[in-house]
């Protein structure tokens, strides 16, 4: 197990996330809490998480501004999901710039009046890599940060901070100290910096938020997709190798739309199918986030009739870890279980399609 900066809400005695909070509940500030996690679970988040998890803020922030129409919180959500492919560019000019600020400080240490000889012969094995070379030639990059004028001028101090921590990382300094390094190698290194230092980086965070309120709790995300893009990423890759698309497929627009939208418009009736199962609850005394939570998901398997129910239902477990109260997995998983039982009951959820997961036997039509 490794201690991770995970970045999820923290919560108040038997309330929500501080970011989702109720009226009342709090300044909803965004704080950033240690959480033991496997090593690398983030690299394994799928864009349909981020995607389920972008869609439950943005109801949050439907519910929370009351009189919104849906046609602006739809436009918010979809800014959002932007907003983290933004930052997604954003962290790929990172690398780059604190390669660029490495080798300047090579230069200068070159051209010092008296210079030593490391001075006059550096190990340029880090300002070469070839990967951050590809990465910086890239015209998908290079055509996206013209368009959103993203830079890292104005930030010396944080590359130079990031600069001086990966210097003197036990990563780099066995990176620089191999006797050969290939583009394996090269790429390996630059995964690790992502991975171990840039993702637990405090000044980092801080100047994210100063950038945009959307990015603080992104940076995850933006890693994650980071990371996939190394791997795919080969020696012969040129300047026209294309980076990660903002959406998988059209499908996964129409999924964000469609959800965000049956959510709301259901809403009602998901909120008494709830209130249901939750008679020894007072409805108002469970925690908001709990409540979003199970409407998403119920949403989710009975609209999306090819999305298996234990894929969604999975989901919203795992998305309730964190965006809620330490016991609200075994709470939503509870409540859920008897409102898809029924449901199914009812067939009002009714699964086709290939590759369902051990739900082909329950949708057959009886003999």
């Amino acid at each position: 197990m490794q201690k991770r900066l995970l970045p999820v809400l923290y919560p108040p005695k038997g309330g929500c996330g501080s970011n989702f909070l109720p009226p009342g509940w709090g300044d909803n500030k965004f704080h950033l809490i240690p959480h033991l996690l496997p090593a690398g679970l983030f690299i394994i988040m799928l864009s349909r998480r981020i995607l389920r998890i972008k869609i439950l803020q943005s109801l949050y922030a439907y519910y929370k501004a009351g009189e919104e129409s849906l046609t602006n919180a739809e436009k918010q959500l979809f800014f959002s999901i932007r907003k983290t492919y933004d930052l997604y560019h954003y962290l790929l000019l990172l690398i780059v710039e604190i390669v660029r600020f490495l080798e300047s400080h090579i230069e200068l240490a070159r051209n010092k009046q008296i210079p030593t000889f490391d001075d006059l012969h550096p190990n340029t094995r880090f300002v070469d890599n070839r990967l951050v070379k590809q990465i910086s030639d890239n015209n998908h990059l290079k055509s996206y940060l013209k368009e959103t004028k993203l830079s890292w001028v104005n930030y010396p101090g944080l590359i130079r901070g990031l600069s001086k921590k990966i210097d003197e990382s036990e990563d780099y300094v066995a990176y620089m100290s191999q006797e050969n390094a290939d583009y394996e190698d090269d790429k390996k290194v630059i995964s690790k910096i992502f991975s171990t230092m840039i993702i637990f980086s405090e000044e980092l965070y801080q100047n994210l938020e100063e950038q945009s309120i959307f990015w603080n709790d992104d940076v995850e995300f933006a890693v994650s997709m980071i990371i996939k893009t190394v791997k795919k990423f080969t020696e012969d890759s040129g300047p026209d190798t294309p980076l990660m698309p903002m959406f998988r497929n059209d499908d996964d627009k129409q999924f964000v739309k469609r959800l965000f939208r049956r959510a709301i418009a259901n809403g009602d009736d998901y909120i008494a199918l709830i209130g249901k199962y939750t008679k020894n609850w007072e409805i108002e005394r469970i925690a908001f986030m709990d409540i979003l939570i199970m409407q998403l998901c119920i949403a989710e398997i009975v609209e999306f009739e090819d999305i298996p129910t234990k894929v969604s239902f999975n989901e919203y477990i795992e998305i309730s870890k964190y965006y809620s109260t330490s016991k609200s997995s075994y709470f939503i998983n509870g409540i859920l279980d008897k409102i898809i039982h029924e449901l199914k009951t009812e067939q009002i959820i009714v699964k086709k399609g290939r590759g369902l997961v051990g739900e082909e036997n329950e949708n057959k039509d009886p003999v």
